[in-house]
């Protein structure tokens, strides 16, 4: 049965991460994608790389990878809130929207 609860939960909690995080409107967003709650912002190639990104995410408390370079790779747990990705969008949003890279 716990099996099952966080199951259900990575699906709706991923499609709401998925919808919301699709939604934030970058530049140098080249696409968001995944399943459940692996999901996956490739960012253009001009930004010279996703690490700064993941970096920038990890000193505010939130945890992400960079992958293939251009990559940042969500995997949060499968009991997460709804509030605890709101708060998790809120960094996303204000990083790739407001923090000019040189």
């Amino acid at each position: 049965l716990l099996e099952e609860g966080m199951i259900e939960n990575a699906r709706e909690m991923g499609a709401y991460f998925l919808t919301n995080l699709s939604a934030i409107k970058a530049p140098h967003i080249k696409s968001v994608r995944g399943r459940g709650l692996m999901l996956a912002v490739e960012m253009t190639d001009d930004v010279g790389g996703a690490r700064k990104y993941c970096e920038q995410l990890m000193a505010q408390g939130l945890l992400c990878k960079e992958t293939h370079k251009h990559v940042i790779r969500l995997a949060p747990p499968l009991v997460i809130s709804e509030r605890d990705l709101a708060d998790a969008l809120i960094l996303m949003e204000r990083l790739l929207t407001e923090l000019e890279w040189s």
